[in-house]
């Protein structure tokens, strides 16, 4: 029996998580969880896995939650950063699944890390921020992180059994999102309800728009560099509409290696949270005969410029990555709240990018205070933008 405990619970990643869970309740036991503002879905959750310890976004949550379970199991409730820090820290929790979307998941990843605990991770902005210093906390820690991205899993997967020093690359795939095939010109004319129509996935809002403009793939192409110990430059990208070959490793001899499955994150998270065993899941086989022809195309890197701020980003390093990060967290929210226009995201993350003056990171403050300073100069190009 494996005791969890999950950041982000009423999320996708969360949910799926616990479906995962909750179809293998001999194997998992759900000691904790986190949620935002989502207190509804928390209460079903509370109630179906009996959790020890929740905490959710603000004492306000925290009292509505409360009047919700008022007959219902004893529970801890709890609020804030406290909160977060200790359903990432309960005692007998073994692994902790770092769900949040956003920088908002590096204190409670770091958090439960400190705590040595194993995390599945799913929260890319992590290793994004602060890379060096993860890796270098979990060594000292004895900590194991388990990707959960379905990319950043393949790889993990494909490295099984073999030498780091005999790969030649590694081949990130992406969808190309609802835009692949649209002219750049057409680009600008694009809405909100546009960019949420990914083809292949059922994210939320944030990953998805993300996944339309490719910064997505950009911070994947980040983690992945600290996930595996590979230089940037090893690290390409291929646009695979089918989403069924989820990202392979090229080795010095020619071999290519790849994973292939169907399009559902709850493949990855099995394998991440049963990790060195495998779940048997029998609504999850691949039919490649239903499949049909898989496609290779590389990225149009003038059409989806975001994906090369993050290459200039990841290589620079030190506090550029927190940078783009923060940037781009600012843009996508002005985006959504439809008062910046899509290709005006890579306008603001470029311009941030372009007046931030490097520096290298020596501590988790150094990462908080360039993503500070990030959200506030990109606030004040989006207000710029809008007054003209």
């Amino acid at each position: 029996m494996k005791n969890i405990s999950i950041l982000g619970s009423t999320g996708s990643i969360g949910v799926s998580t616990l479906d995962v869970a909750g179809s293998n309740p001999s194997m998992f036991r759900v000691v904790a969880l986190s949620a935002g503002k989502n207190v509804s879905l928390l209460k079903e959750q509370i109630d179906k896995f009996r959790p020890k310890v929740v905490s959710v976004l603000d004492e306000d949550g925290a009292y509505r939650l409360k009047e919700m379970l008022d007959s219902s199991p004893q529970v801890k409730i709890l609020w804030g950063a406290d909160g977060y820090r200790e359903v990432a820290s309960v005692k007998e929790v073994d692994m902790v699944v770092s769900a949040i979307v956003g920088a908002a998941g590096l204190l409670p990843t770091m958090e439960a890390i400190d705590a040595g605990k194993d995390i599945a991770l799913a929260n890319k902005e992590t290793m994004v921020m602060a890379g060096s210093l993860v890796v270098e906390k979990a060594a000292s820690k004895g900590v194991t992180i388990l990707p959960v991205d379905s990319e950043h899993n393949a790889i993990f997967q494909c490295l099984a059994g073999s030498r780091r020093e005999d790969v030649k690359r590694i081949i990130l795939t992406a969808s190309g999102g609802p835009f692949l095939y649209l002219p750049v010109e057409e680009l600008s004319k694009v809405k909100l309800a546009d960019a949420l129509k990914h083809p292949n996935w059922e994210m939320g809002k944030k990953i998805t728009i993300d996944s339309a403009s490719m910064m997505n793939k950009g911070l994947e192409v980040i983690e992945a560099k600290w996930l595996f110990d590979v230089d940037i430059d090893k690290i390409d990208v291929h646009i695979h509409p089918q989403s069924i070959v989820h990202s392979m490793v090229e080795y010095i001899d020619g071999s290519v290696v790849a994973q292939l499955g169907v399009a559902d994150m709850r493949g990855p998270i099995s394998y991440a949270l049963s990790y060195p065993e495998r779940l048997s899941r029998e609504d999850h086989a691949l039919n490649l005969f239903d499949v049909g022809p898989l496609e290779f195309i590389p990225p149009d890197f003038d059409k989806f410029p975001n994906l090369k701020l993050a290459y200039v980003a990841g290589r620079k390093g030190g506090t550029m990555p927190a940078v783009l990060n923060a940037s781009n967290e600012v843009a996508v929210e002005a985006f959504i709240a439809e008062k910046i226009e899509f290709m005006d995201m890579t306008v603001v993350v470029r311009d941030t990018l372009s007046s931030h003056r490097q520096k290298e990171i020596s501590s988790i403050g150094d990462v908080l205070e360039a993503d500070r300073w990030a959200r506030d100069k990109a606030a004040k190009y989006i207000k710029y933008q809008n007054e003209k």
